[in-house]
């Protein structure tokens, strides 16, 4: 399983994350490339545990949830997304942009062994699981931009 801490992962997402452009256009769903990165943004400064988001109750254990989540391909613009992670206005291409080539950077500097957040709808998280859930996110949307 690909992790944001595995240093060729990061450096190829990042390569990605540099290909876009204010003008890449979706292949599926309802986001700009603008409202993706503040979108993905978000999610990383979620596992850093500086962007809170409600919990989410779902009708099966966490442990279940974070299971499919982490091994089961993602359906392309069909995945339920928190209210907190969706984007409904136009944001800063450029800023946010450089924004998450530092969150990139920020969220893998941190000790897998380090305490991580819970997530509102996995439950407990470890530095792996995170860093597999980045690296799946940020690859998820990368594709929806043809990058």
């Amino acid at each position: 399983m690909p992790m944001l801490h595995d240093p060729a992962t990061r450096d190829t997402i990042k390569s990605r994350v540099t290909a876009l452009r204010p003008d890449s256009t979706r292949r599926w769903g309802r986001m700009t490339v603008d409202q993706m990165l503040w979108h993905v943004n978000r999610g990383i400064e979620n596992c850093l545990g500086r962007y809170p988001v409600e919990e989410i109750r779902l009708p099966m254990p966490h442990a279940i949830v974070k299971f499919l989540v982490l091994n089961f391909p993602w359906r392309k613009g069909k995945t339920p997304t928190a209210r907190e992670f969706r984007a409904r206005e136009q944001y800063d291409f450029a800023a946010e942009k450089a924004k998450l080539l530092g969150l990139i950077d920020e969220v893998t500097a941190r000790p897998l062994d380090a305490a991580w957040p819970d997530s509102s709808f996995m439950g407990p998280m470890t530095g792996k699981d995170w860093s597999r859930m980045g690296a799946k996110h940020l690859d998820h949307h990368l594709s929806q931009f043809g990058v």
